[in-house]
């Protein structure tokens, strides 16, 4: 394959753009999302109430993970992986178009579904091909990896400066530019897909044996046995008044359990029927407590978008000289401290191997997840200037993503690693899946605790955030305490 993006295969240019413009999109109109929903009418906004936009908000931001699931199957069994990136990119540019025509709610809604379907389709699928373009793997594979999240975040830290500075003039002028984003990012890709060869092409389907007929057979049966015993849970849930299904709230909370119970049944059917040795039975639960690990730290870390963003705009002071800086512009902090920090959090790692001291998997998820929580100790002193009726400044919120950052290196990288070494060799992509799931009930909880932020009585602020320390505190100390049963259970991985 020729060689043209930093001595990379020349498709890596194609993917890293597409990538680039798409994340451009994405985050840029994340950043903005929930400020529009709980903006008055006369301001243009739609008016939903903090409860119900935080839970609009984590539907979203959930189904965009869940999605990933069909749109990987979808691209293996009937697309491809370039006809789902292409057909991807169009569901976004359109959904981003509708959010940019002023609507009712219901419009809006429209627009989430078609932004969340058309990411699911794009990008588990751009990934899957990075991976193909270096079939001997080793370092190389690495270091194609590293430059093509250098342009996601390229991507969301531009999105997220020049989409919020369009809102400030008019909301659907950012939605708009997330449009015109992809728009660029589709372009992008239809001009330069030649270099890429016949990768993607054709659909990874494999004819299969009578023997995995018959399993998939099964597995279909026992998915539906499922699906109707969780539609009589949610019954039972709705009359009993534990879930209002009328509203979206409700909706976001049943979705959770749904989440829940689903990934409880795959690993239970996977550790009693799932023909595991012994030792690939231990890993599976290592692979489980990474899950529960990841949703933490997820919930957590992805409140950028929801309960921080909301306190960015309603009690942080962004005035520089006589500019006020838009509220979701503080987020790039994010992605410059990920551009910076990348490198350098990698060369910890090596230069403490070489001395034997490099701390295992679960070390690390308990690290990232108590930096977590100290980005909540920042916001609780926050929370607590705010209550008085003083506005803080904005270096609070940029201490707390640089700590959330810095965690994210810490889990996130070492997480994905660790599940495809742990996983058995059959089980590789669903445990991806479960990893993307993981996500998927951490954006969920972190749209539903937004909910709880009311910037009318900011007095229970302090409380709400000090309520995640404290989680984060138990849950990051527990993965250390219990390091040494997960280590002895992982085996030879490190």
């Amino acid at each position: 394959m020729n060689k043209g993006f930093f001595g990379h295969p020349a498709g890596l240019s194609t993917l890293f753009f597409t990538e680039m413009w798409e994340r451009f999109s994405y985050y840029g109109m994340r950043a903005i999302l929930i400020l529009f929903m709980t903006a008055t009418i006369a301001d243009k906004g739609l008016g939903i109430d903090p409860q119900n936009a935080g839970a609009i908000y984590g539907l979203y931001t959930a189904g965009v993970y869940l999605l990933t699931l069909p749109g990987g199957w979808l691209a293996d069994n009937i697309l491809g992986q370039r006809k789902a990136i292409w057909y991807g990119g169009i569901l976004i540019m359109i959904g981003h178009l509708i959010l940019a025509i002023p609507g009712s709610p219901g419009i809006f809604v429209l627009g989430l579904v078609f932004v969340a379907s058309g990411t699911g389709l794009l990008k588990p699928n751009i990934s899957s091909i990075v991976g193909d373009l270096y079939p001997e793997g080793g370092a190389r594979r690495d270091q194609g990896f590293s430059i093509f999240y250098m342009g996601i975040n390229l991507g969301s830290f531009f999105g997220q400066i020049a989409v919020p500075i369009l809102a400030t003039y008019n909301w659907h002028w950012g939605f708009g530019a997330a449009a015109i984003g992809m728009f660029i990012g589709l372009i992008q890709f239809r001009l330069t897909q030649g270099s890429l060869n016949d990768l993607g092409l054709t659909p990874k389907l494999k004819e299969e044996t009578k023997e995995k007929k018959g399993l998939r057979k099964a597995n279909s049966s026992l998915a539906g046995i499922l699906a109707l015993a969780l539609v009589v849970f949610l019954v039972i849930l709705q009359y009993t008044h534990v879930i209002d299904l009328t509203t979206a709230t409700g909706i976001a909370q049943a979705v959770g359990v749904v989440i829940v119970v689903i990934t409880l049944f795959y690993f239970l059917y996977i550790i009693v029927a799932g023909g595991l040795d012994p030792d690939e039975l231990k890993k599976v639960l290592v692979i489980f407590f990474l899950f529960v690990g990841a949703a933490l730290f997820w919930s957590g870390f992805e409140q950028a978008g929801s309960s921080l963003n909301l306190f960015a705009q309603d009690f942080t002071n962004r005035m520089v000289g006589t500019w006020e800086m838009p509220a979701g512009m503080l987020q790039t902090a994010n992605s410059l401290v990920i551009i910076l920090f990348a490198p350098i959090v990698g060369w910890i790692w090596v230069k403490l191997a070489a001395k034997n001291l490099n701390p295992n998997t679960p070390i690390k998820f308990g690290i990232g997840i108590i930096l977590m929580g100290l980005g909540f100790v920042v916001m609780y002193f926050a929370a607590q200037i705010a209550a008085t009726g003083t506005k803080v400044g904005m270096g609070w919120l940029w201490f707390t993503f640089f700590l959330h950052s810095i965690g994210e290196l810490t889990l996130s990288p070492v997480g994905l690693s660790a599940t495809t070494k742990l996983s058995p060799k059959r089980y590789v992509g669903q445990m991806m899946g479960i990893w993307f799931v993981g996500a998927s009930l951490g954006n969920l909880i972190a749209g539903l605790f937004a909910g709880g932020v009311d910037v009318k009585n900011p007095s229970q602020m302090p409380g709400l955030f000090m309520s995640v320390v404290i989680f984060a505190f138990v849950s990051g100390v527990l993965f250390i305490v219990f390091n040494p049963i997960l280590k002895k259970w992982m085996g030879n991985v490190n």
